[in-house]
């Protein structure tokens, strides 16, 4: 008799885990039933600023794979179907069925292994007004529909949006609404952007978003937000005054989403995400876990983290899916990448800044260097910032921070290359980079800042 592996989740982690198991295992040995409370599956919610922008022209492009492929190749995708309870002992799930066009349903469905891939919650403060019509979260397709379909039906009207939060999410949807014609400003508790940089990197990105006309208050905590007497947002109130808005979106971060584990007794770690050995395997026996519910190993930290992206969601759903059909396959960590942009400015990150290097016990150094895109003479040149850190005893690469124009962002994937396998800044400052005008100075910048970090050393 075929074993039954359930998959809670059917986005990025959950379905890859889904998919790697159903290729790996023959259906008479394996059933896969994957549960997705939307109507959506494997699709890309980093994408979602783009579509709200209109740069993506239509929801579907957003998805890699829809139910009914995943159904033609083996998975059994239930969607609109919600679990809301797991029992252990009992190996079963309360499922509520929502499918449309029928009275919501209660049933209970069987499990030999389950993957648990519930995602991350977008982080809704409990303030006043915050359930006005107008205030939007943004984390699924859904949202990015109902966001986009909003700021289609008022085009031909005057829009002042504000976006509540610095971070990623705030800035990628600020550029969104500003690309649409928005009158946008970003209110950020924070006295900067960005708080995974530092403050001098910080600092310059604020000066970029100013200088595209986005209008930025930071050390501005959120109060509440007002509301017309159809229910319809109309101001974010804060100390120093209320902002007037027609559009509200909050991009204040997520959460792991592990309300679901935890209630079922799978522990939960101090970061709030479910806890996993490098195998994805929980401390439950024949329960796994996947993507931004659980917490992963900082590669250089040594901590635990909670990091939400799609690329480590899909790494670990792929480690599910070979484990849990008798594979042997682990995921490495994390070293907290990421990149950006607003308009025409790009920000990436690696490894550790400075505050989280002393956080984590390291003795260090910084350097910070502003160079250019491309050879100085070449046309499109543009400046470029980037900042090391690096370990004052060994020379260790700790970390790195970049800004700037085209061609910028992308050049932490090489400076994070080098954190992931502990180069030093004395042995980066030799590599053997690809050199051309079109594409940079004869010392690329990454070279130039590791050079002058050793120097520092």
């Amino acid at each position: 008799m075929a074993r039954r592996l359930a998959v809670v989740g059917g986005d990025a982690a959950g379905m890859s885990a889904a998919a790697v198991a159903r290729r790996r295992a023959p259906a008479d040995r394996l059933e896969v039933v994957a549960f997705e409370r939307g109507p959506f599956t494997s699709y890309a919610a980093c994408g979602l600023p783009y579509l709200v922008a209109d740069v993506v022209p239509a929801p579907e492009d957003l998805v890699a794979r829809s139910p009914e492929e995943h159904r033609a190749r083996g998975v059994d995708v239930r969607t609109d179907h919600e679990v809301v309870a797991v029992d252990l002992s009992a190996r079963r799930l309360t499922v509520v069925d929502r499918s449309p066009g029928v009275a919501p349903r209660e049933l209970v469905e069987p499990f030999d292994e389950l993957v648990i891939a519930t995602g991350a919650t977008p982080i809704r403060p409990d303030l006043p007004g915050v359930d006005a019509h107008g205030v939007h979260g943004i984390q699924t397709l859904s949202d990015g529909i109902a966001l986009r379909r909003h700021v289609d039906e008022h085009r031909h009207a005057a829009q002042r949006a504000v976006v509540v939060g610095g971070g990623y999410i705030g800035l990628e949807m600020a550029e969104a609404l500003h690309i649409r014609g928005l009158a946008v400003t970003i209110v950020e508790m924070a006295p900067q952007p960005m708080s995974t940089l530092d403050p001098d990197m910080g600092e310059l990105v604020a000066g970029a978003i100013r200088r595209l006309g986005i209008e930025l208050r930071t050390g501005t905590a959120v109060e509440g937000f007002e509301a017309d007497g159809d229910g319809h947002v109309r101001g974010v109130v804060t100390a120093e005054g209320t902002i007037p808005a027609d559009l509200v979106v909050l991009g204040i971060g997520v959460r792991p989403n592990s309300a679901l584990a935890r209630d079922a007794g799978v522990p939960v770690g101090r970061t709030g995400g479910i806890r996993t050995d490098r195998r994805m395997a929980t401390p439950v026996e024949g329960v796994w876990a996947a993507g931004d519910c659980v917490e992963t190993f900082h590669r250089v930290s040594r901590q635990p983290v909670a990091i939400a992206l799609g690329t480590h969601a899909n790494k670990q759903g792929r480690v599910v899916g070979t484990n849990v059909t008798g594979g042997r396959a682990t995921f490495g960590g994390v070293i907290g990448t990421a990149v950006t942009k607003v308009c025409d400015y790009e920000i990436g990150r690696t490894g550790l800044n400075e505050r989280e290097a002393g956080a984590a016990g390291f003795e260090h150094v910084a350097a910070t260097i502003e160079a250019s895109t491309r050879a100085h003479y070449y046309p499109g040149a543009s400046p470029i910032h980037v900042k090391v850190v690096a370990e004052r005893r060994s020379g260790r690469l700790l970390g790195a921070q970049i800004i700037g124009r085209e061609g910028a962002a992308k050049r932490i994937d090489v400076l994070a290359a080098a954190v992931w396998n502990e180069m030093t800044v004395e042995d980066f400052s030799q590599l053997d980079l690809g050199y051309a005008p079109p594409f940079s100075p004869v010392w690329d910048p990454t070279l130039v800042a590791a050079r002058k970090a050793a120097d520092l050393l």
